[in-house]
């Protein structure tokens, strides 16, 4: 296996499992049910990318392309990942800093799966790395559409109207 692929995938399974911490600390921090759920689902994504990385990089360490693997992943989500009307608006300090950060680790994650997919010379990888971006590109969106809505809430909140 070529030294830029170990690399490479085992910088994504590390960026995969900071996103799942990430979730998982922010879920803990969650008053509302819903709102909790939501990130403890997108903590158990990245878990899922996780293992598919795992997955590639085993196929790739037995120079056997797992074909089976990438068949059998799922699309990119386009709806219902998070329910942003369970949000609780009198936290919204505290949930636009989450979603700011949750923003800007999604940006990084599709910026470093599209140059992965531009720099590997496998097929498989290609495949993947261009999956994940997708996965990652429908978080960053929905993340940031309602990051924009809670700042602001926040604005407004703090006495900064108008904006």
């Amino acid at each position: 296996m070529k030294e830029f692929e170990v690399k490479m995938i085992k910088q994504a399974i590390l960026n995969e499992i900071e996103g799942y911490e990430f979730y998982k600390m922010a879920g803990k921090q969650a008053q509302n049910t819903d709102v909790k759920k939501s990130f403890e689902r997108l903590a158990e994504e990245e878990l899922k990318h996780v293992e598919w990385l795992k997955q590639l990089f085993e196929s790739m360490s037995s120079d056997q392309a797992d074909t089976n693997l990438l068949e059998s992943l799922p699309n990119p989500p386009t709806a219902g990942i998070f329910k942003w009307d369970s949000l609780d608006r009198d936290n919204a300090g505290i949930a636009v800093s989450v979603f700011g950060i949750g923003m800007q680790m999604e940006e990084a994650s599709v910026e470093f799966y599209k140059d992965a997919a531009n720099k590997t010379g496998l097929g498989e990888a290609k495949k993947l790395y261009k999956l994940l971006a997708q996965w990652e590109q429908v978080h960053f969106e929905q993340f940031a559409k309602e990051y924009e809505s809670l700042r602001k809430d926040w604005w407004s909140y703090q006495g900064y109207a108008p904006f």
